[in-house]
């Protein structure tokens, strides 16, 4: 059970909620109602999908041009669904149909849509929107996840972050926020090895409750603790919360015995929502009251649990932008299995998501992969990219460009890349019709031949 102090009682039960009353979310009601349907069996919440499935699509059906005409065409009628499994009447949706038909996804009655953008895990930038509704179903479904640890909003984290979201909107406003709510931010680009040892010394300074950011940057610091006899395994820390990146066994190992703490993998993104979270039994749970996901083969057929193939998501609270049958370009498997936690949540297994590269800067400093993918990702023109490292002097930058793509856009790559890298770095930017897969069938949008710092 849960042992909570006074502030963190304080900030969780009353200026969280307030905090998402103001922003117009309705957060703790989505939690309370998530805390219950969690512990449903299978079945029973296999109905409640059904149950929300067919209103979801309904109301979308109604309210959103493109998928009024699409169902229209197909002659399909959500009322009609018997099973989640029907979703497959439907065709899949990838980033490309969501570029080309960005204003047609946008319901007609949506209020107070917020943009957001993705380089993906495929490296294809896209331009979204998320709404009110959705947003308060993915903090909530985070903040049980949370729970389930032992920890809560208002306990002192430490978030090892890069999105220019968190470090380029830190206005008064959103500090003040952070201090209270005892959320510290450490940049997860910049990994020289003095920055890392300041990283350290905030870290052991706060004494976090738990942490949370990408498993490649906790491995890079809990590394070089190691290295220099520093230790991190007596502040308390209860759980490492990592996302984003798909996390390795030897990465698993070693922030567990650095912190002395247990991992929590959480597997998801801006654009498909929080897909599932890790309990403490070991279970990666699917977010199963919002997120209905499937496993398809190379031609697009469902596959049944056991089997591994791409995931594929509709997520059920985004009814004002849908998701619906969104192809992660993720692999993956659904489990047969039932957790021991005794949760009815249907469970993911061998999640082979999100892997980002490090690069290493002319002068040694090491840079998370995404201080690059975030110079191209918002550019106008760009379909699709690779960015791969040769070496410290030369890195390639491959381009899948369409018609709005400028042509002072190489000039912009170049200036900002060496800013990050080195002013003699060779750029070269090369133009194709295609980004290739690796042989998994991943696309990996970071490559660094420098060194493994994985």
């Amino acid at each position: 059970m849960m042992v909570k102090n006074i502030y963190t009682k304080l900030i969780s039960g009353l200026v969280f909620p307030l905090h998402e009353r103001l922003k117009k979310h309705h957060t703790v009601a989505v939690l309370k109602e998530m805390e219950k349907t969690q512990w449903l069996s299978p079945e029973e919440i296999k109905s409640l999908q059904l149950h929300k499935l067919r209103g979801f699509l309904v109301d979308v059906g109604q309210h959103v041009p493109y998928y009024r005409e699409l169902f229209k065409k197909q002659e399909f009628q959500p009322d009609n669904l018997t099973d989640p499994s029907d979703l497959a009447r439907l065709p899949l949706v990838e980033k490309k149909v969501i570029r080309e038909h960005l204003d047609d996804l946008q319901a007609d009655d949506a209020v107070g849509l917020s943009r957001f953008n993705t380089g993906g895990s495929s490296g294809e930038p896209l331009i979204f929107f998320i709404g009110r509704n959705r947003i308060s179903h993915d903090v909530a479904a985070k903040w049980r996840a949370t729970r389930w640890w032992g920890v809560d909003i208002g306990d002192p984290e430490i978030v090892i972050w890069g999105s220019p979201i968190e470090l380029g909107a830190q206005d008064k406003i959103r500090l003040i926020r952070d201090k209270i709510l005892r959320s510290h931010l450490i940049p997860a680009f910049a990994m020289s090895d003095q920055n890392l040892d300041g990283f350290i010394e905030q870290i052991q300074d706060i004494k976090p409750k738990m942490l949370f950011g990408y498993p490649s940057a906790l491995f890079h610091i809990a590394r070089h603790a190691e290295n220099t006899g520093k230790k991190l395994d007596n502040l308390g820390i209860e759980v490492a919360f990592v996302t984003s990146e798909r996390l390795y066994d030897h990465q698993r190992e070693k922030i567990q015995a650095i912190f002395n703490c247990p991992v929590a993998n959480g597997y998801g993104g801006r654009d498909a929502g929080f897909i599932a979270h890790q309990c403490p039994e070991g279970g990666m749970h699917v977010t199963a009251e919002d997120i209905i996901v499937e496993i398809i083969d190379k031609q697009g057929n469902v596959l049944p649990a056991g089997e591994s193939g791409e995931i594929v998501v509709t997520h059920l609270a985004t009814r004002d932008f849908p998701f619906i049958r969104y192809r992660t370009g993720d692999v993956g498997t659904l489990s047969e299995q039932t957790c021991s936690c005794g949760r009815g949540l249907q469970l993911l297994e061998d999640i082979q998501g999100r892997t980002t590269d490090f690069v290493v800067a002319q002068d040694g400093t090491v840079l998370h992969g995404l201080a690059l993918i975030y110079v191209l990702r918002d550019l106008p023109g760009v379909e699709a990219f690779k960015i791969i490292q040769e070496s410290k002097q030369k890195t390639r930058v491959e381009i899948v460009k369409d018609a709005n793509y400028r042509l002072d856009s190489e000039a912009l790559i170049r200036q900002e890349f060496k800013k990050r890298l080195g002013d003699d770095v060779d750029i070269q930017i090369h133009f194709r019709s295609q980004i290739d897969k690796e042989k998994s069938g991943k696309f990996r949008y970071v490559v660094s031949h420098v060194k493994d710092l994985n």
